[in-house]
């Protein structure tokens, strides 16, 4: 190695590595403010102004792009090549580092304007990356300061970096570039319209931890988040085991559901659907309404809460086997109640529900989606009895929290919890008979809400027989009518929504 060029915004661990390579007898090339840094440190460096022959133009955006340094990066080690380049009495560049200008961390924060986002857009610094990690055959390429040490230790041992870890570092530049530009088409992108989906979707996704396993001990899994959007990857651990990636799922739908509802609310997730949802006037009562939904189910679930958990709602928590508990916080009594549990994960996370698409592989493709929401547009009345006043209440409770239960989906509710859920089966009477059996004498007096219409009239039939006073769904089907008409025979209210649920 005989020639290195320097661009860096990030100056850690700079003079370190730059010197490193300056006792080695490689030649230091640099540009702006990064070759007056390796000046001020005492090492000799020569100026990309000196081998371009050209200053720094338009403000300091034209440094690098020149063919002096393009063609000194981009030249094979071949005789022609060159030769091309003695020619023109060019130089081969064998190492390249760069870090380039902080435009997700400058987009990040609030107060940014379109044209200070604009001016953290690199250009020289990227094409140097690619350049350098398309002939990596010849040139090393270094994007990160966490490389220096193993990549100086490689020179000093044998005089350059093998071939393996010149491919290995061509690859990490290619991924970081990518990276950086999906994260400027997605500042950029309009926030709704026509643009929202996109002719290309480009993902700028960071590793933020490798999993324990997938939905199986054999599977291996890991966990990512989006740049500039907060998340649960954001949430912080504060106890326990490592979480698995069906504990995330669950974690997810958990939190999602939980933050949908104003009021003190608990929301009990087992294998990524509800078995209890309940709001109230203390996080207490709301947490046991939702386990005495279904204790059976409850057990070895996970516990959403959208309020700070304090000591008494711990206390309850502690009765039953839990996986894990996710909430905005955790009062210091609480948390050393819970703590007790040694493998029980406590997540505090402060966002309540990201916006934003929702996105599912399929097979070598994907889906994107806006997020379902709770609102109906119409309410309307279709039984010979309009559901009274506190009928009403638990419907638009029920209406709600069903939209978290994964399709077919029932959901049994009286005032603000939900006493039976029927989820997940292929026919809509079989989900009936779920929720009204998980609900037993509770049924008598409840009100139900499906998250789709009733193609027969079956199911209204079974929740009329246990007991059910009210029901909504969305309408549509073209037997409406006999569901109705059985509504009727029992003297049970029927609202249509007008809005379908489906959670799949």
């Amino acid at each position: 190695m005989k020639r290195a060029l320097f661009s860096v915004f990030d100056k850690t661990g700079l003079e370190a590595f730059a010197g490193a390579l300056a006792r080695r007898k490689v030649e230091l090339v640099a540009s702006g403010g990064t070759a007056r840094a390796l000046a001020a440190a005492g090492l000799n460096v020569t100026t990309v102004e000196a081998v371009t022959g050209f200053p720094e133009m338009i403000g300091g955006r034209v440094k690098t792009l020149h063919p002096a340094i393009h063609a000194g990066i981009l030249a094979r080690r071949t005789p022609d090549d060159l030769a091309e380049l003695a020619a023109q009495n060019l130089s081969p560049i064998d190492l390249v580092v760069v870090n380039l200008y902080p435009f997700q961390s400058t987009v990040a924060r609030p107060e940014t304007t379109l044209a200070e986002a604009i001016e953290q857009i690199d250009i020289g610094g990227v094409a140097l990356l690619r350049a350098a990690a398309k002939n990596f055959e010849w040139v090393t390429v270094v994007c990160d300061p966490a490389d220096y040490g193993a990549v100086a230790a490689e020179i000093e041992r044998g005089g350059d970096t093998t071939r393996e870890t010149r491919a290995r570092l061509a690859l990490k530049a290619f991924r970081h570039t990518a990276s950086y530009d999906a994260a400027i088409t997605q500042y950029l992108a309009p926030p709704d319209g026509e643009a929202k989906f996109p002719a290309t979707l480009t993902l700028a996704l960071e590793k933020v931890a490798d999993l324990r396993y997938g939905e199986n001990p054999h599977q291996r899994a890991a966990l990512y988040r989006a740049p500039n959007q907060s998340g649960l990857a954001d949430a912080r651990q504060l106890h326990g085991k490592a979480l698995s990636y069906t504990n995330w799922l669950d974690v997810d739908g958990a939190w999602r559901a939980a933050n949908d509802f104003d009021a003190p609310t608990a929301v009990i997730v087992k294998h990524t659907t509800p078995s209890g949802i309940a709001s109230a006037d203390s996080l207490v009562r709301a947490y046991l309404d939702a386990r005495d939904c279904d204790p059976t189910s409850a057990f070895g679930g996970v516990v959403a809460l959208n309020r700070a958990v304090d000591a008494e709602t711990a206390r309850a928590i502690l009765e039953l086997f839990t996986e894990a508990v996710i909430a905005p916080r955790f009062d210091d009594a609480a948390r050393e109640m819970l703590q007790a549990k040694k493998d029980l994960r406590l997540l505090e996370c402060a966002t309540p529900r990201a916006a934003g698409w929702e996105l599912r592989s399929i097979a070598g493709s994907y889906l994107a989606q806006e997020q379902d929401t709770t609102d109906a547009a119409e309410w309307r009345v279709v039984s010979q009895r309009a559901p009274t006043s506190e009928e009403e209440h638990a419907l638009r409770f029920a209406w709600r929290a069903e939209e978290f239960v994964k399709s077919n989906a029932i959901g049994l509710a009286r005032e603000t919890r939900t006493v039976g859920i029927g989820a997940g089966q292929m026919s809509r009477v079989d989900s009936v008979k779920i929720a009204v059996e998980k609900a037993g004498e509770r049924a008598r007096g409840a009100v139900l809400a499906s998250d789709a219409f009733f193609p027969f009239p079956d199911g209204v039939e079974a929740a009329c027989r246990a007991g059910v006073t009210a029901i909504a769904h969305p309408g549509g089907s073209l037997r409406d009518d006999e569901s109705i008409e059985m509504a009727n025979r029992y003297g049970a209210a029927i609202v249509l929504t007008g809005t379908r649920h489906f959670r799949h």
